[in-house]
C-alpha cells in the first residue's frame, strides 16, 4: 500500500525510530518505547485510511476545526491531544513530514529531538 510505504519512509528517517505492530497495525516508536505514530486502516469500521500521532498543545483543535476533511480527533488518544491525519484524501507529503517531525519533538528525548530541528 503506497500510503503506508510513504508514511513508513517518513517515520523511519528520524533518529532511533523503529517499527512494530501495535494493536494489530503498524506503529513507530522512538527508542522502542514512546509512540511516534500509528497507522490506521478502517479502524473499527470508521472508513478512514489515516495515521495518529501526538501533536503540540492546541494543534489538534485548530487543525480539526479548520480542515475537518483532512484532520480528526482519533479514538482512544484524541483526548490527550493526538491528531488524526487522513491518508485517503489528496495527501501533501511535505506537510505529513512536518507533522511527523513535530510529533517526534513531542515524544523524543531532548538530545534526539534537537537532531531534527
Amino acid at each position: 500500500m503506497e500510503q503506508l510505504d510513504a508514511l513508513r519512509k517518513v517515520c523511519l528517517a528520524l533518529p532511533e525510530v523503529t517499527e512494530r505492530l501495535s494493536h494489530g497495525s503498524p506503529a513507530w516508536f522512538v527508542r522502542g518505547k514512546k509512540t511516534l505514530a500509528m497507522f490506521a486502516d478502517d479502524h473499527h469500521g470508521d472508513g478512514r485510511l489515516a495515521f495518529w500521532c501526538p501533536a503540540p498543545p492546541g494543534a489538534q483543535e485548530e487543525l480539526v476545526r479548520t480542515e475537518p476533511g483532512r484532520f480528526f480527533r482519533p479514538a482512544y488518544v484524541g483526548h490527550r491531544g493526538w491528531l488524526g491525519v487522513r491518508l485517503d484524501v489528496d495527501v501533501d507529503w511535505a506537510e505529513v513530514d512536518r507533522i511527523v517531525r513535530e510529533a517526534y519533538r513531542q515524544v523524543a528525548p531532548k538530545t534526539l529531538a534537537a537532531r531534527v530541528d
